[in-house]
């Protein structure tokens, strides 16, 4: 880990000069990782120009980050007090390095909010420090798109219902200790602002055993809220996890996480619509669905995806009671389940339950069967009723692949090219 700056903990943001040095020996009190024991500059040190600025403490007033410069997170930042941060586009936001207490994340509070509007030309994008992207590139310079974990991820909570052991909840991956991690309430319209032409690449650093910071968490997000054309690339944990709220997120693409590419809980009420999902190498599941877990009772709608397998992957869960429709959905690529003990769509704890009872459905499922698998064997509890096998590339439901041409690293890399 990259220590900060003395200079930067006396303020919340400084300009930077250089940029920082890799090894130690530094004297120089610009270079990130400046020990005021060092003696000498031992001639490892490579300074560049630089227009870095280097954020550590909370935004409490409204607050713009322009495409000139390249902003670092050097620390949990939180944007609250009603606040309101604007994005210009194709600025570029990193991460430094951290776990624990010390994972590098952006929140927006409850009550707060960010105005991140990119465009496809420009696209807002936040990386890793360890990233040497700058603005007007797509594609990372230096770093694998499988690289996971170098920082935590975007976080917005806002007031909307969630179903939970109580009306307002700490979202994960954030200590109880700051109470910037509270999220749900009773405002269903409730407006974290908005999200437009925007990547998250190598989230997901682990805060504590098991627990990782998904690469964009929703949680009590309201219909107020606007996200749209999303990338989540590389991130350790899920794609995007939704607890509660009632959101609506259309053109949103997840590429190799390390866990599940979408994720509801806490009784998701909003809708997902076109979505893509590209599995890799330690990537769970395409979809992980849970009900509620209060008594509130919502189900949410996910229409018009394409989920592309690997070999270690699963089509979807649905646990906990979970409730919902799901229509227009593509799979393919995925294992052989009575081989690799992976690759199928399961309804688990009580999901079979509300499926009977028509509290989730599904509809217009397709996918491109392994040689010698038949339908049941892959769509599990009744569910292969709603499925047919086609061809590979025959396919007439999924998502529209257009959204996200020229401006995401996943097109520009060929990974859309199915």
């Amino acid at each position: 880990m990259k220590k900060t700056l003395t200079l930067v903990a006396a303020a919340s943001a400084l300009t930077l000069s250089f940029s920082s040095c890799q090894k130690k020996g530094c004297t120089d009190p610009t270079a990130l990782n400046y020990s005021e024991t060092a003696k000498k500059d031992d001639g490892s040190c490579v300074y560049a120009p630089g227009n870095e600025v280097v954020i550590t403490d909370n935004i409490t007033s409204n607050t713009t980050w322009t495409n000139d410069k390249i902003w670092i997170l050097g620390a949990r930042v939180a944007v609250t007090n009603g606040a309101t941060l604007t994005i210009e586009p194709g600025t570029v936001i990193k991460g430094q390095a951290g776990t624990g207490a010390n994972a590098t994340a952006l929140i927006i509070a409850r009550n707060a909010k960010i105005n991140a509007v990119g465009t496809a030309t420009a696209p807002i994008i936040f990386t890793s420090i360890a990233d040497e992207i700058q603005p007007g590139q797509i594609a990372s310079p230096n770093l694998d798109p499988t690289l996971s974990g170098l920082w935590g991820g975007l976080i917005v909570l806002g007031n909307a219902p969630i179903s939970a052991d109580a009306a307002e909840m700490q979202i994960e991956g954030i200590p109880a200790s700051d109470p910037s991690g509270l999220y749900g309430g009773t405002t269903a319209a409730d407006n974290s602002g908005t999200l437009k032409f925007v990547s998250i690449r190598h989230g997901g650093a682990n805060i504590g055993e098991g627990n990782e910071i998904n690469g964009l968490t929703l949680g009590g997000v309201g219909s107020g809220t606007t996200v749209e054309n999303i990338e989540i690339v590389a991130n350790q944990d899920d794609g995007v996890e939704f607890f509660g709220g009632t959101v609506t997120v259309k053109n949103i693409l997840v590429w190799n996480v390390g866990d599940d590419c979408f994720d509801t809980d806490q009784a998701f009420a909003g809708t997902i619509d076109n979505f893509v999902g590209i599995c890799g190498s330690a990537t769970d599941h395409g979809l992980e669905i849970d009900g509620p877990e209060g008594t509130m009772l919502a189900g949410h709608t996910v229409m018009n995806g394409t989920i592309k397998g690997s070999s270690v992957a699963e089509l979807g869960d649905f646990r906990a009671s979970a409730l919902g429709s799901f229509s227009n959905i593509y799979f393919f690529n995925f294992p052989d389940p009575t081989v690799a003990g992976r690759g199928d769509l399961s309804l688990s704890s009580g999901s079979d339950v509300t499926y009977a009872a028509g509290d989730l459905t599904f509809s217009n499922l397709q996918t491109t069967l392994p040689a010698g698998i038949s339908l049941s064997q892959v769509f599990l509890g009744g569910t292969d009723v709603h499925a047919s096998d086609v061809a590979l590339g025959a396919n007439t439901v999924g998502a529209n692949t257009s959204a996200f041409a020229s401006w995401t690293w996943a097109s520009v890399n060929g990974a859309l090219n199915f």
